[in-house]
């Protein structure tokens, strides 16, 4: 055999062997050429994708040098927002010369293209423009691009737009008339310009997940067409504690408090000692928020606590702390530390309780002033906040209600007692400024009293059809008249209820859905059972609490629900111009599968528990013990994010099981997580099913009746 025959021989011989070895004669890794850290989200999960040789350089132009001819680029930002990309003309001209696909991030400079100063999201959520992505994510696809900063340009057209838009999932009214692109062609050559950051979705916490995994993988497979990727797949630095549908351990309801209390200290929640006069400083400039930071120090609730941290995701995937000090957030964190502390048995959760409440009803200016001045109209009442006048100065019925819901509990559990004729006397100032129907209207400020005095309010006849506002003040009302015995307080309590019951539920005014009320008024029908157990009560508590569990999904969810729009206060925005302009709903319609743990959820997890100790109704029952599971399944987990780990966020869409909804809310957004009004119940009832009882029970041995004697006498003379 000659030479050129053994040569032929051995490369028969070679080619034969090929599937013998789990090799493909014409399949090859495609070569992807990268500007940009192996820290990179994108990077790091390229690197994943066996279809994939992903050769990583240290500058754009090294990356396109090494290149050869219809290979694959991508030149990915490194120190977004602050630096863009460095790029020339010529360097385009060598991509184009090369016949390169590339994605190019957050260039300074794009040929025939004018590119402008960065500028920061307001209200603006990325969306979809285009067909591009294929069926998956379709155009007008609204997208969670957290931290936007993007650079102003004039590109026509675009994948990806940076608009202000209304809608949960779709921009229901369209794109608007301004729209600044994200992602566009460049001219006719295979290139795509980002003017933003995508590559950093993970540390970003850009949601949809499954959307944005599809996004990268149309943009991959476009930059190398050779190349079929499969699905692209990590983990978030912020998921839900179990999946949707994992099995629970036996004591998942003890993890969780122990988590959600453990939230208060990690995400600082707590005021610390000596920061008082930085944040005086600050909010004289106005700025209510301030920066996570590990070392802030804790605090033991001697100076009280924060309100929240707010929704606002930066381009790290952090959210800052909310610093107003609010009564009722205060009292409903003190009322989750004491349900803990007996829980556990920990005396440190016990003294922080106590330290709270002392530090707003007898160390701060909360029962001083206006409110501690027995000729001033407000004698009495709790105000809103004390962190400024504009706080100050409100008094807001439900707030006043739910402070002492909580500082009730938390007097049952720690024994402390210096807090009763405070507590008593605040009963009595709202019983003296609910008015002849039982309604006491929504918010009563201090020059409203110093222009009326408190009988006008007592005298006047209003109907407020709003349980958010009006029925935690019932609820009040009946647990004061189990101790007082005093009819002026059942009296008020069953005239606003029936009154509010005759217009159930097309004549309610909701506030940020319907859902809502109905989830506010089951705590003071359950509380109506417990003083009249009649037939009427009864049937008026199961009506509600059966037309609100059609709401209730198999997993536990509690699915947000609008009512008639016209009767709404708070709407979902109408127009994509309303959208991020006052407090808003988390959906844009009926049928959007998201959770509200800020206004619905939370409430409905209370009344549901009290309603279930009141009727023993198995119905009831069984409907609480799915939502504690749901709760506990979603409650955040993130090894990155302190500030978050262990809380529960305002919104949840249970479809996907991934924290998402509309953030039309210009104040409290779908990833804000309240200290009270949220964290404060969910914890407090779930530690309250493990103690095996209720508020009612749990206070029923209450002094506060000692003190009404002499207020009465006081007070409404």
């Amino acid at each position: 055999m000659n030479t050129k025959h053994m040569k032929q021989f051995y490369i028969y011989l070679l080619l034969s062997l090929v599937p013998l070895l789990g090799l493909s004669s014409c399949e090859t890794a495609s070569v992807l050429h990268v500007s940009g850290s192996v820290e990179n989200d994108l990077v790091s999960v390229l690197n994943k994708q066996n279809e994939l040789e992903i050769r990583l350089y240290s500058s754009p132009q090294e990356a396109l040098e090494s290149a050869i001819e219809g290979e694959g680029l991508l030149v990915l930002s490194a120190s977004y927002p602050e630096d863009k990309v460095s790029l020339t003309d010529k360097f385009y001209q060598t991509v184009v010369s090369k016949k390169l696909r590339a994605f190019i991030e957050y260039p300074d400079f794009v040929p025939g293209v004018e590119m402008g100063d960065t500028y920061e999201a307001q209200a603006e959520r990325a969306v979809v423009r285009s067909g591009f992505f294929g069926t998956e994510v379709d155009s007008l696809q609204i997208l969670g691009l957290n931290g936007l900063h993007f650079i102003s340009n004039n590109a026509d057209g675009g994948h990806l737009v940076a608009a202000k838009v209304a809608g949960f999932d779709s921009a229901i009214f369209g794109l608007p008339a301004k729209t600044t692109s994200l992602l566009f062609s460049w001219e006719d050559h295979p290139v795509l310009i980002s003017t933003t950051n995508l590559s950093q979705f993970i540390s970003g916490r850009f949601a949809p997940q499954k959307q944005w995994a599809h996004i990268w993988k149309s943009i991959i497979e476009y930059v190398s067409p050779q190349t079929s990727i499969g699905e692209l797949e990590w983990t978030p630095t912020v998921s839900t504690t179990f999946s949707k549908n994992e099995d629970l351990p036996q004591d998942f309801q003890k993890l969780s408090i122990g988590r959600g209390i453990q939230w208060y200290k990690e995400a600082k929640m707590l005021v610390p000692g000596g920061y008082e006069d930085k944040l005086q400083k600050m909010l004289d400039k106005g700025d209510q928020r301030m920066a996570w930071d590990a070392s802030i120090p804790y605090g033991d609730g001697s100076e009280g606590a924060f309100e929240c941290i707010f929704s606002e995701i930066d381009e790290n995937g952090s959210q800052p702390i909310g610093i107003i000090k609010r009564g009722d957030c205060i009292s409903e964190t003190a009322m989750a530390f004491a349900t803990a502390g007996a829980l556990f048995d920990k005396a440190e959760y016990l003294s922080i309780s106590e330290n709270l409440l002392d530090f707003y009803l007898l160390e701060s200016i909360a029962t001083k002033k206006e409110y501690g001045d027995p000729r001033h109209g407000a004698y009495g009442l709790i105000p809103w906040g004390i962190s400024n006048q504009a706080w100050f100065k409100a008094s807001y019925g439900d707030d006043n209600a739910r402070f002492l819901l909580g500082a009730l509990t938390s007097s049952a559990l720690t024994g402390a007692e210096q807090w009763d004729r405070i507590l008593m006397k605040s009963l009595v100032a709202l019983i003296r400024t609910t008015g002849q129907n039982g309604f006491r209207g929504s918010r009563i400020d201090l020059a409203n009293f110093e222009e009326n005095g408190w009988r006008y309010y007592q005298d006047r006849e209003i109907l407020n059809l709003s349980p958010h506002f009006e029925a935690y003040l019932w609820a009040c009302y009946l647990w004061a008249y189990d101790k007082t015995g005093d009819k002026i307080f059942l009296d008020k309590a069953k005239e606003g209820i029936h009154l509010m019951m005759e217009h159930y539920p097309d004549g309610w005014v909701w506030t940020n859905g319907l859902a809502q009320e109905r989830a506010r008024m089951i705590l003071p029908l359950s509380w109506l059972v417990r003083v009249d157990d009649s037939r009427e009560n009864k049937e008026l508590l199961l009506r509600v609490t059966k037309d609100f569990l059609e709401l209730q999904d198999e997993c536990g969810a509690i699915r947000e629900e609008l009512g008639k729009l016209e009767m709404g206060k708070y709407p979902p925005p109408q127009s994509n111009e309303a959208y991020g302009t006052t407090e808003a709903s988390l959906i844009a319609r009926n049928g959007d599968p998201v959770s509200d743990l800020l206004y619905t959820t939370n409430f409905a997890f209370l009344g549901l528990h009290e309603a279930a100790y009141a009727t023993k109704d198995p119905e009831i029952e069984n409907a609480v013990d799915k939502l504690a599971a749901f709760l506990c399944r979603i409650q955040v987990r993130s090894d990155n994010h302190p500030e978050l780990d262990g809380g529960w966020m305002r919104a949840f869409d249970y479809e996907r099981f991934e924290h998402w909804g509309s953030n039309a809310d210009h104040g409290w957004g779908a990833w804000a997580i309240e200290t009270g009004w949220t964290q404060g119940w969910i914890t407090t009832i779930l530690a309250l099913r493990e103690l095996d009882t209720s508020i009612w029970d749990l206070t029923k041995n209450s002094k506060l009746a000692e003190y009404y004697p002499e207020l009465k006498k006081e007070m409404l003379k």
